[in-house]
C-alpha cells in the first residue's frame, strides 16, 4: 500500500503541472469551450488514477517478465530460439501498442485513407521485430553500440534521400510513437534479462540501447514502404466531425469500450506468451505466477483508465488549444506555448517513469532519475518549441532539423561514455509516449489546421520525431558532463593522496 501510495504523490506531482498550463492557457490566450474545459478536467483525474496503477501494474508484472523472457533466452544458448523468439516478441508487442495504433489511426484519418491503419501498424511492427532481434543479438556478440547506430542511421538516411518528402515525417514519428508505454517496460526488461544472463562488466552498459535500435526499425519499414507504394503523393487535413460527442461524461462512456478492446488487444499476446514460457522455460512456483498475473491485471486496468483520459479529455484539448493560439495575430505565441507544453508533458509520460526507476536501480543510484528526467524534460521542451516555429516558417522543412540532429547524435555517440549512450537513445523512444501521441500531435495539428498554408501532414506530423531526437543529444551531453565531473573527482582524489 505504501507503495501504490508513493506512486500516487508522484503521478499528482506529474499531472499537476500540464494541467494548470492548460487551465491558465483556457483564461488568458487560448480559450476553449467549456464542456471541453470540464472534460479536460475529469480526463485529468482519470489520468492520475489510470498512471498510478498502471505503474505499480508494471512493477511486479511486466518488467519482472519481460526480465524472465530475456535471461530464459539467453540460458538456451541456441542462437536460433533469440532469432525467432526475438522477431516474434518484438512484431506482437509493437502490433498491440496503443500508441502505434492512435498514429496509425491519425494518418489514415488525415491522409482520407491512402495510407491504411492496418498497413502501417504491419509495416511498423515488422521493422520492430527485426530491430529486437538485432538488438538481442548485438547484446550477446557485443557488438559496438554507437557503431550499430551509425550503421542504421546511414541507411536511414540515404533511404529518405529517395522517399517522398510526405513520408518523412510519418516515418520518423513511428519510430517514436512504437515504443511507448506497453512497448518500453517490456523491451527495457528483455535486454536487461539479455544481459545481467551474458554478465561480466560489460552487462550494466548493454542493459540500455534496445529500445533505441527498436526505434530505427519502424523508419527503415515505413521509408522502405515508400519507395515500393504506389502512393508517390500525400496530402492531409484534419478530417470534419459532423456530429462530435456532446456534453462532460458521454465522450468517456463513448470510449470504454474501444479502449478496453485496445488494451486487451495489447495485453493478449504477453498473457499468451507468459504461459507457453512458463510451461517450456520458467516453470515459476504457483506464488510468483500467480504475481505476475495480478500485476498484468493491475497494467490492463490503469492503461484503460489512463487512455480514457487522454483520448476523452486530453487529445480534443490540445487540438482546440493549438487551433486558437495559432488564430491569434501574435500566432508567434504558439513557440513558448509549445516549449512549455513540452518541458511539462514528459512529466506525465509512464514509460519515462519505467525508464528512469531502472536507470536508478542499475547503476545503484550513481545517475539519479530527477537528473535525467529534468534533461529529457529540457529536450523535449526545444523539440516542440523548434516545431511550432517550423510550422510558422515554410521554408523550415523536417529534414533541416533531423539531418544535423541525428548526424550530432551520432558523432556524440561515439564520445560518450557508452551507458549513456544507450540511455539517451533509450530515451528517444520514451519521451515520445502517449501524451506525445496524443495532446502534443493534437496541438501541432490545431497549429498547423489554423495557419495559412501550413499542411498538416507536413508540418504537424514529425513532432513525435522531433521528440524522439532532441533527448539523444541532451543526455549524450549530459554523460559527457558526468564524465568530466569524474574525471576531475578522479584527479582531485588523486592529488590528495599523493600530498
Amino acid at each position: 500500500m505504501n507503495i501504490l501510495t508513493n506512486k500516487l504523490k508522484e503521478v499528482i506531482m506529474a499531472v499537476l503541472p500540464i494541467t494548470l498550463i492548460v487551465l491558465i492557457l483556457n483564461f488568458t490566450v487560448a480559450p476553449i469551450e467549456r464542456d471541453l474545459l470540464w472534460r479536460f478536467l475529469v480526463g485529468a483525474i482519470f489520468i492520475i488514477i489510470g498512471l498510478t496503477i498502471f505503474l505499480f501494474g508494471a512493477d511486479i508484472g511486466v518488467q519482472p517478465l519481460g526480465s524472465l523472457m530475456g535471461s530464459a533466452l539467453t540460458k538456451k544458448k541456441k542462437l536460433w530460439i533469440i532469432i525467432v523468439f526475438g522477431l516474434i516478441l518484438g512484431f506482437l508487442i509493437s502490433v498491440a501498442e496503443p500508441d502505434l495504433q492512435v498514429l496509425a489511426q491519425q494518418v489514415s484519418q488525415v491522409t482520407s485513407g491512402a495510407l491504411s491503419q492496418l498497413s502501417l501498424v504491419i509495416v511498423v511492427s515488422l521493422g520492430v521485430g527485426v530491430m529486437v532481434m538485432v538488438g538481442l543479438l548485438r547484446i550477446i556478440f557485443q557488438i559496438s553500440l554507437s557503431r550499430l547506430l551509425t550503421i542504421m542511421y546511414g541507411i536511414i538516411f540515404v533511404i529518405s534521400i529517395f522517399a517522398p518528402i510526405e513520408f518523412l515525417g510519418i516515418a520518423f514519428d513511428a519510430g517514436g510513437a512504437t515504443t511507448g508505454s506497453m512497448t518500453v517496460p517490456f523491451i527495457l526488461a528483455l535486454g536487461l534479462g539479455v544481459s545481467s544472463a551474458q554478465g561480466g562488466k560489460q552487462s550494466e552498459e548493454d542493459s540500455f540501447g534496445l529500445v533505441g535500435l527498436a526505434s530505427t526499425g519502424p523508419m527503415l519499414g515505413v521509408l522502405t514502404m515508400s519507395l515500393f507504394s504506389k502512393v508517390k503523393r500525400l496530402t492531409g487535413s484534419l478530417p470534419s466531425h459532423a456530429g462530435p460527442i456532446k456534453g462532460i461524461i458521454q465522450p468517456f462512456i463513448h470510449k470504454i469500450p474501444i479502449t478496453l478492446m485496445e488494451v486487451a488487444l495489447a495485453l493478449l499476446p504477453l498473457l499468451i506468451l507468459f504461459c507457453i514460457f512458463q510451461v517450456f522455460f520458467f516453470k515459476l512456483s504457483r506464488k510468483q505466477f500467480i504475481k505476475i498475473l495480478k500485476g498484468l491485471g493491475y497494467t490492463f486496468i490503469g492503461f484503460v483508465l489512463f487512455l480514457i483520459g487522454v483520448n476523452a479529455g486530453f487529445m480534443e484539448a490540445g487540438t482546440a488549444i493549438g487551433y486558437t493560439a495559432a488564430s491569434l495575430s501574435n500566432n508567434w505565441v504558439v513557440i513558448p506555448i509549445g516549449f512549455v507544453l513540452g518541458f511539462t508533458v514528459i512529466f506525465a509520460e509512464p514509460a519515462v517513469y519505467v525508464l528512469n526507476e531502472q536507470i536508478e536501480d542499475v547503476t545503484s543510484g550513481h545517475i539519479k532519475k530527477r537528473v535525467i528526467l529534468y534533461t529529457l524534460s529540457i529536450g523535449v521542451a526545444i523539440a516542440v518549441g523548434l516545431s511550432m516555429l517550423r510550422t510558422l516558417t515554410p521554408s523550415i522543412q523536417l529534414w533541416h532539423y533531423l539531418l544535423p540532429g541525428y548526424l550530432i547524435a551520432i558523432i556524440l555517440s561515439h564520445f560518450t561514455p557508452k551507458i549513456f549512450v544507450g540511455i539517451a537513445f533509450d530515451s528517444g523512444g520514451v519521451a515520445s509516449g502517449p501524451m506525445t501521441a496524443t495532446f502534443i500531435l493534437a496541438f501541432a495539428q490545431g497549429v498547423a489546421e489554423s495557419i495559412e498554408g501550413a499542411n498538416v501532414l507536413l508540418d504537424a506530423f514529425g513532432v513525435i520525431a522531433m521528440v524522439a531526437l532532441t533527448p539523444l543529444i541532451a543526455l549524450q551531453l549530459l554523460g559527457l558532463v558526468y564524465e568530466r565531473k569524474a574525471t576531475k573527482k578522479g584527479v582531485e582524489e588523486s592529488g590528495t593522496r599523493s600530498n
